[in-house]
C-alpha cells in the first residue's frame, strides 16, 4: 500500500469500487475508470459548481449505465469507480500531476490547487489503489480458474472539444501491442455502415493511459479501450442501443481473433 487510508472517506461515504454482475461468466471484463461522479464529503464540492460537476470533466457521461446494462446482457463482470475523476483520475499514474488536475477543460478545480503530498497520498490510498487492486484481484481469480480475460475499458467523449467537432460515434483505442482483438473489433463495428468508427480517435492509447497498460500488457491479455460519443449514451434509449451493438460486436471480434490464432 502506498499510504494508509487515513480519514479521507467517512463512514457515510460510498466505497470506491463497484462490482456489477461480479459472477459474470463471460470472458469479457468490463471496467469504468471514470464511471462515477461522487466526491468524498470531506472535500465538499472541490470548489466546482453543480453544473460543472454534471459535465464530462467529472465523469464519463453514460458509461456507468451502459456498463451495468452490458454486463447483464453478455453476462460479464463490470468493475467501475464510484468517485469522480476530479478527485483522482484512475486512468492516470497516481503520482502524475494529471491524476489530480487543477484545471479541466478550462474549468478551475480550486479544491485541487496546492494539494499537499499527504492529501494526494490519501486520495491514492482511498480511491485509486482499491480500484486497481480490485481489477488485479479479479484477473488473478480468473487466471486461477483458467478462465480467459478480455479487458474492455468503457469511456465516453464530448461531441466537440475546444471548438473542434468530433464526428465519430465510437473510437477503439490501442497502442499497437497485442492489439489483435482491438483491430478485430474495429472491423466488426465497421460492418454497420451507419456507424462512424475511428481507430485511435479522438485519443490514442499512449503513455498517459494507465489502467489497460497496467493490467493487460504484462499479462498478455486481449484488450480494447472504447470511447463512445457521450451524446449517444446520455439517455436510456441510447444506452440500450449501444448495449445491443456491443453485445453483438464484442463476441464477434473475439471469435475472429480466436479463429485467427488456430
Amino acid at each position: 500500500m502506498i499510504h494508509p487510508r487515513g480519514t479521507l472517506l467517512d463512514r457515510d461515504d460510498v466505497e470506491a469500487v463497484v462490482h456489477a454482475n461480479p459472477e459474470g461468466r463471460s470472458p469479457f471484463l468490463l471496467i469504468g475508470d471514470h464511471a462515477g461522479r461522487a466526491i468524498p464529503k470531506r472535500l465538499g464540492s472541490l470548489g466546482v459548481s453543480q453544473a460543472g460537476r454534471a459535465r464530462h470533466i467529472a465523469c464519463d457521461i453514460g458509461v456507468r449505465e451502459l456498463g451495468v446494462m452490458l454486463a447483464h446482457r453478455i453476462d460479464a463482470a463490470f468493475i467501475h469507480q464510484h468517485y469522480s475523476r476530479l478527485v483522482i483520475d484512475c486512468n492516470r499514474d497516481p503520482l502524475s500531476p494529471e491524476a489530480i488536475p487543477n484545471l479541466s477543460d478550462d474549468t478551475p478545480i480550486p479544491g485541487n490547487a496546492g494539494i499537499s503530498n499527504d492529501a494526494r497520498l490519501e486520495r491514492i490510498a482511498a480511491i485509486h489503489e482499491p480500484y486497481q487492486n480490485a481489477i488485479a484481484t479479479e484477473i488473478d481469480r480468473r487466471d486461477s480458474m483458467k478462465h480467459p480475460t478480455i479487458l474492455v475499458a468503457l469511456h465516453s467523449f464530448t461531441p466537440s472539444l475546444a471548438g473542434v467537432l468530433r464526428p465519430w460515434d465510437i473510437g477503439v483505442l490501442h497502442d499497437g501491442r497485442q492489439d489483435g482483438f482491438a483491430r478485430a473489433l474495429i472491423e466488426a463495428l465497421r460492418i454497420d455502415e451507419t456507424l462512424e468508427v475511428a481507430d485511435n480517435e479522438p485519443y490514442r492509447m499512449d503513455s498517459t493511459d494507465y489502467t489497460v497498460p497496467l493490467h493487460a500488457f504484462e499479462r498478455g491479455l486481449l484488450y480494447a479501450e472504447l470511447e463512445i460519443r457521450q451524446d449517444l449514451i446520455t439517455f436510456p434509449s441510447g444506452q440500450a442501443r449501444w448495449c445491443r451493438i456491443l453485445a453483438n460486436v464484442l463476441p464477434a471480434a473475439y471469435e475472429a481473433v480466436s479463429k485467427g490464432s488456430k
